[in-house]
């Protein structure tokens, strides 16, 4: 697993390397596994992304699976609830986030039939590829980013900035920022 060429920012730890290998990039088209991503980027926002992944079976726990019409009905028992949980970030903001996320989230997919419809019609259904050779290259956000961002934040979503948009669109591959040296580059 060491051996192979992967993007620079994994490094070599282990977690990270099986992130990178088993889901950065690859296309989601599920709306709870979009839900549970959309989430873990809102809790990251100023943290390092390795503290969420070491934290994510805890999120899964405390969040319902990220069960996204139960977490549409958490009440402020929950919020207490979460705000005693040492397994996740401890933040109300984001907690509270979290559950007005879910509700907006369920708005999109009654008019869109589903998340993955309105999340993957911003790139005409297909992942955009990037063709970087050095990590910084990489961009921390885009003019669509902004684009996706804006409208999700008009539709009341909070903690999905530009930047943390762009984070999930490269987690959920709906753009492939795989340097052209990795092994998951999609096409050389």
């Amino acid at each position: 697993m060491l051996n192979k060429k992967r993007c620079g920012w994994c490094g070599i730890d282990e977690i990270y390397c099986q992130y990178h290998d088993s889901e950065w990039g690859v296309p989601c088209f599920d709306d709870t596994k979009l839900f549970e991503f959309l989430t873990l980027e809102g809790a990251q926002a100023g943290l390092s992304w390795i503290t969420i992944l070491k934290r994510r079976e805890h999120y899964r726990l405390a969040f319902s699976n990220f069960e996204v019409n139960k977490i549409a009905r958490y009440t402020e028992k929950d919020v207490l609830r979460l705000m005693n949980n040492k397994g996740i970030i401890r933040n109300r903001l984001k907690i509270e986030s979290t559950i007005s996320n879910a509700i907006c989230f369920q708005k999109i997919q009654l008019e869109f039939a589903s998340f993955s419809n309105y999340i993957w019609g911003w790139v005409d259904n297909k992942p955009l590829v990037n063709n970087w050779t050095h990590l910084d290259e990489l961009p921390a956000r885009t003019d669509k980013s902004d684009m996706i961002s804006r409208d999700m934040r008009s539709r009341g979503f909070k903690f999905f900035g530009s930047t943390i948009c762009y984070a999930f669109m490269q987690a959920m591959g709906l753009v492939d920022d795989h340097i052209d040296t990795c092994f998951k580059r999609t096409s050389k």
